[in-house]
């Protein structure tokens, strides 16, 4: 017979066994059997452990978005410089004040507005730690509101459907138009919208895809988030990084028709992923926004979560006012010789198909024909083989929602890229069926 210490005791440790009901979720089971990654870092990882050690040659990267280890990419000096004056200036030791410095949410605020027709003040800025952390404050406002869902495109950024889920957040997946370069199918969007939607979230410059929405196909957007009544997500991470036919529109130009939320970070336009500073901007000269409770739960959420490092919240000024335009052509220089190298080298391989050469960002989509392979069973069967047998890492498109597609970064230094697609035909015509 138990005593009553030890009756506590087993009540206690069932309490704790409940962790383990999270395995009976069919959501999680259904990712446990199909074994296809959630996340980038996930897909990552398994590939990465697929490498053949015995293989001598070194890792070609053209799944990660991350072109900082290459000497084409380098940081700028006077960035480096910015962040060391305030590292040594011993005056952001401390901790900052929970939503930002006022002088770097003034520095991002004048930023933006360059931009846009409104003026974005410094209270209209949120620092975050990285873009990652930007759109996770977005989530869970959301996902605060009950019965909410969001509209998330496809192919997507697979961190928003990984967040969504951690939250509850029900997420609904509207086309990008392939044969319009990946433009957004608006009458998706709307077919997808109920009254419980809440946001829409829009990716531009386009990751996955490479894609640039020009200034009306963005204007047909926000009209139909207007007519929606929904809050455009803008997730600009990727801003100014063009090298195509449209220019580079902020969403936020729009704000006079629907309330937006801008997403973005010195990560990719500036080339310091590992330096964890991101923004949040709400741009809503009506004031809808306002009148609602998502911002003081986006302000919530930013209370309970850590802030980006002082010091380097401190070098965002200078940086933004500092680092010339001659850093930010250099690199969108080498980003458009390597998407003219990828579109034509991939041209030369049947097996895969590229609909479109990107305009922007550091990535493209390419389908793949499985029926012209021999023994691959899918995308992820393909990346698997292929960081396997030639040590290039490829992102499988399940993984952002598209199964039997291939999500290539091109951010790399040009002859490792050309190397890399050299390996990628040899493995296919090493598949190919006779």
């Amino acid at each position: 017979m138990l005593t009553e210490t030890a009756m506590e005791d087993n009540q206690s440790i069932n309490k704790l066994w409940k962790f383990n009901t999270l395995e009976e979720n069919t959501e999680l089971q259904s990712r446990k059997k199909n074994k296809k990654p959630l996340t980038v870092r996930g897909a990552l990882s398994m590939l990465n452990g697929n490498v053949n050690p015995i293989d001598n040659r070194t890792v070609i990267p053209l799944a990660h978005g991350d072109p900082s280890p290459f000497d084409s990419f380098r940081a700028s000096a006077d960035a480096e410089d910015s962040v060391v004056t305030a590292l040594r200036s011993a005056s952001f030791n401390g901790y900052a004040t929970t939503f930002g410095l006022s002088s770097t949410r003034k520095a991002v605020a004048n930023y933006v507005s360059k931009d846009v027709p409104y003026k974005v003040s410094a209270d209209d800025v949120y620092l975050t730690s990285g873009c990652k952390h930007a759109i996770q404050a977005a989530i869970s406002a959301i996902a605060f509101i009950p019965n909410s869902n969001i509209l998330l495109p496809k192919p997507t950024f697979a961190l928003y459907d990984a967040i969504a889920d951690f939250y509850g957040l029900q997420v609904r997946h509207y086309n990008l138009l392939q044969e319009r370069n990946w433009e957004i199918d608006i009458g998706s969007v709307q077919d997808l919208a109920d009254d419980n939607t809440v946001a829409v979230v829009v990716i531009n410059p386009g990751n996955p895809t490479g894609s640039v929405y020009s200034y009306q196909h963005l204007q047909n957007v926000a009209k139909a988030a207007r007519k929606l009544g929904l809050l455009v997500i803008a997730d600009e991470v990727y801003e100014h990084i063009v090298f195509g036919r449209n220019p580079f529109v902020r969403m936020a130009v729009f704000a006079s028709l629907v309330p937006v939320l801008t997403l973005s970070s010195l990560s990719k336009r500036w080339i310091v992923p590992g330096w964890r500073i991101g923004w949040l901007v709400t741009t809503d000269p009506n004031g809808v926004l306002q009148k609602s409770q998502f911002i003081e739960r986006i302000k919530a959420f930013l209370i309970i979560s850590s802030e980006p490092s002082t010091f380097i919240q401190a070098a965002v000024p200078e940086i933004i006012e500092k680092v010339d335009k001659e850093f930010f052509s250099k690199c969108i220089n080498v980003l458009q010789q390597d998407a003219d190298m990828v579109f034509d080298k991939l041209a030369d391989i049947p097996y895969i198909t590229c609909p479109y050469k990107p305009e922007g960002s550091m990535f493209l989509m390419v389908k793949l024909n499985i029926s012209m392979l021999d023994g691959i069973q899918d995308d992820t069967d393909f990346c698997m083989k292929l960081a396997n047998q030639e040590k290039v890492i490829i992102l499988p498109g399940s993984t952002v929602g598209m199964e039997n597609w291939l999500r290539i970064t091109f951010a790399i230094e040009p002859p490792v890229l050309e190397e890399g697609l050299e390996r990628v035909k040899v493995f296919c015509q090493r598949n190919a069926k006779a």
